[in-house]
């Protein structure tokens, strides 16, 4: 596996892997109609948009190398500054993590969250917050990986349907070795 900065080609295979963890992941969560009517080509130009963007937000993609060496992107990860500023210890916000379901327990998403948290060091950003669905399995992640939780309700409407929405934090960021330690315990 290989994790690396995206670039504007990349645009059409993030956004195939947006829509396939969307219906995978939000299933029986989000309305039907909803993951029903998400479409390649619009997540295409969104993620073409973001990644021609000066915005300061960044995307990692992890590459699964398959025998015949070709790569095929499996998951990805992005973030920037927090930009709503409502909560004033979070300098970041990891906007998007996702990968296929069939890579999940492998330790990509540690790897991706850990590689944009790196970025946020690297641009004087040492905490984050993370928004998720309440009922997304993901709120495991982020606790193993030490974020605690900062907002238990968040009310968002979605396809006729009112859903609720956490948010994780990390006052500071930790290290890898601190995210290894903390899976641990």
């Amino acid at each position: 596996m290989i994790i690396r900065e995206a670039t504007i080609t990349d645009a059409a295979d993030i956004a195939k892997v947006h829509v396939d963890c969307w219906r995978t992941t939000y299933k029986n969560i989000m309305p039907d109609e909803v993951l029903e009517q998400l479409s390649y080509e619009q997540r295409t130009e969104l993620w073409n948009a973001k990644l021609s963007s000066a915005d300061g937000h960044l995307v990692f993609v992890a590459e699964n190398v398959a025998e015949n060496e070709k790569r095929e992107i499996i998951g990805f990860v992005s973030g920037g500054p927090e930009k709503s500023k409502e909560y004033p210890p979070y300098g970041g916000e990891i906007t998007a993590i996702y990968i296929l379901k069939e890579y999940h327990s492998l330790g990509l998403g540690r790897g991706l969250l850990m590689r944009l948290l790196q970025h946020f060091s690297s641009m004087q950003i040492h905490s984050a917050i993370v928004w998720v669905l309440a009922d997304n399995p993901a709120c495991t992640f982020y606790e193993r990986l030490g974020a605690k939780l900062v907002v238990e309700q968040h009310l968002i409407h979605i396809g006729g349907k009112n859903l609720n929405m956490l948010a994780y934090g990390w006052e500071t960021i930790p290290t890898e070795s601190a995210f290894v330690l903390q899976e641990r315990e």
